[in-house]
């Protein structure tokens, strides 16, 4: 069984690679505090996973068997489609290898977790390591690319998740057709492999369209489609807070935002709401967050108390900077 120790290993080597102006922030926690936050754990990851594929089966179950009651069918089907879409939770833990104690475990969670949520684990993780590494530097961090909305027209449109299909849609027929020119975080010895995996990703979602045709079913629409459409702007709204309003500078203290949110949301979301300090130190497992936010808290610029607040003032931002 592989330790945590890779992991741990690849974040130290990230961060060496970090503006210099972290180093010095690292100095918040002792020695002793970052050994035991650091520890990952094959049990507690195991049994969040549990509970989040629980939440899956129950909400999804209730939605499909309910389609002519209402009453319950909607409000399972805002459940079920947003428990599908943060697995993209699971994917952004599972690619920083916190998740569990055993890396490969990590990895085989992360690729069906991308398949549910409509993500490339084999991607995102270089993809990904890139955003940590350049967080907020213009020209550099790879989610910048994508920009945060100015107005309250681009706003509705972002999360209502258009971009966001349109983007995974053409981006991963791209990849697929291994056209990686436009990714200079993929290095040249793992684009086979990335390739290979979004291909069998698609190659499964095929499978299972083919399935539900031959059986003159809508399957596929019923319970995976129309719920993930239906979660995405959940999750769009919770993402859009991670970083819009922050500083667009190397500080890990003003660069990234905490939201302070609902219990249900910090469990499907694997505690990311905790984003400041996932940001400050990426090697914590999700578990350790909320111990890591009663010590780090009074040192970041930005930690607000939910996400409606959160996109309200996003939204009132829109108004201010209007002539």
């Amino acid at each position: 069984m592989l330790s945590n120790n890779l992991s741990l290993n690849e974040t130290a080597k990230e961060q060496e690679a970090l503006p210099q102006t972290k180093p010095k922030v690292k100095q918040i926690l002792s020695t002793e505090e970052l050994s035991i936050l650091n520890q990952s754990s094959n049990y507690k990851g195991l049994l969040q996973l549990s509970g989040h594929l629980g939440v899956i089966v129950i909400s999804g179950y209730l939605w499909g068997t309910n389609l002519e009651n209402l009453a319950i069918a909607l409000p399972s089907l805002v459940l079920y489609g947003f428990s599908l879409a943060s697995m993209f939770a699971v994917v952004h833990e599972t690619t920083h290898r916190t998740a569990f104690a055993n890396n490969s475990l990590n990895d085989v969670v992360a690729w069906f977790a991308g398949l549910l949520s409509f993500y490339n684990s084999t991607f995102y993780r270089r993809f990904h390591k890139w955003h940590h590494r350049y967080t907020q530097i213009p020209g550099k961090d790879p989610e910048l690319n994508d920009p945060s909305p100015t107005n309250l027209s681009q706003y509705l449109v972002e999360i209502s998740g258009i971009p966001w299909w349109r983007g995974k849609i053409k981006g991963h027929f791209l990849l697929a057709l291994g056209k990686l020119d436009n990714h200079p975080y993929i290095a040249e010895n793992a684009k086979a492999e990335v390739i290979r995996s979004i291909r069998l990703q698609l190659l499964v979602y095929l499978i299972l369209i083919t399935v539900s045709l031959a059986f003159k079913q809508p399957w596929f629409l019923i319970y995976w489609l129309l719920p993930l459409i239906i979660g995405q702007p959940i999750l769009r709204a919770i993402l859009l807070a991670e970083h819009t309003g922050c500083s667009n500078d190397d500080n890990p203290l003003t660069n990234t935002r905490t939201t302070l949110t609902i219990w249900p949301i910090r469990f499907l979301m694997w505690n990311m709401p905790f984003h400041a300090e996932h940001h400050l130190y990426p090697s914590f497992p999700f578990h350790a967050l909320p111990k890591a936010h009663q010590k780090l808290n009074p040192h970041f610029s930005k930690v607000d108390s939910g996400y409606l607040k959160v996109n309200q003032e996003i939204i009132t931002s829109f108004t201010q900077v209007s002539p």
